[in-house]
């Protein structure tokens, strides 16, 4: 695996964000905090170092877990292609109501421990990469390792997963069941944020 890498970034993107897409974050964080597991969204940084880390010649299906509000969904729509197969995952109703809105051509689901499931309603047999921002830390034991087990069962072999967390507290689980590639560090996303590039063994 490769040292952490340190990504600065000068521009503080908090003041960029719309209102309404910040009210409706605050709001769902409010809600369910370790579900949402930020005050904000992610920050275009954290977007492109997440979406550059995938290995797009590589991929005709994606699906992106915990995608909120669109941060990163935004950059990913810019690397699909015309054939490309996108599932978006969100638990948060009105989120989903609005990726549904914003998103028509992508497939939009509620609950991510439903992954292979959702897969085979869409006639595909196995995923090239997933993306995540779900914050796994957060999440009770039996949850955390029901979503790693569909991630894993839903990649193909040497598919990837591509996830950020803001420790690394889930370094280890991670290297136990995929090839941990890279830890990237992007410091100036709010909280900083770790992206940790693996793939399937």
């Amino acid at each position: 695996m490769n040292e952490i890498d340190l990504e600065w970034n000068s521009k503080d993107e908090v003041d960029n964000l719309s209102k309404n897409v910040y009210g409706q974050f605050i709001r769902s964080f409010l809600r369910q905090p370790r579900q949402v597991g930020s005050v904000i969204p992610s920050s275009q940084h954290l977007s492109t170092r997440m979406t550059n880390a995938v290995a797009w010649h590589e991929v005709s299906a994606v699906a992106e877990l915990g995608s909120g509000t669109g941060a990163i969904t935004r950059v990913l729509k810019q690397h699909t292609t015309e054939n490309m197969h996108v599932l978006l995952f969100e638990m948060d109703e009105a989120m989903r109501s609005n990726l549904k809105q914003d998103y028509p051509d992508f497939q939009v689901h509620a609950n991510a421990c439903q992954l292979t499931d959702a897969l085979s309603r869409a006639g595909l047999n196995a995923l090239d990469c997933i993306i995540s921002g779900l914050p796994f830390f957060n999440f009770p034991p039996a949850l955390k390792m029901k979503l790693l087990d569909q991630v894993h069962q839903a990649l193909r072999p040497g598919g990837q997963f591509i996830a950020f967390q803001y420790s690394l507290q889930m370094k280890k689980l991670l290297s136990e069941k995929f090839i941990l590639e890279e830890i990237g560090f992007v410091p100036l996303n709010f909280p900083p944020a770790f992206v940790y590039v693996c793939r399937k063994k």
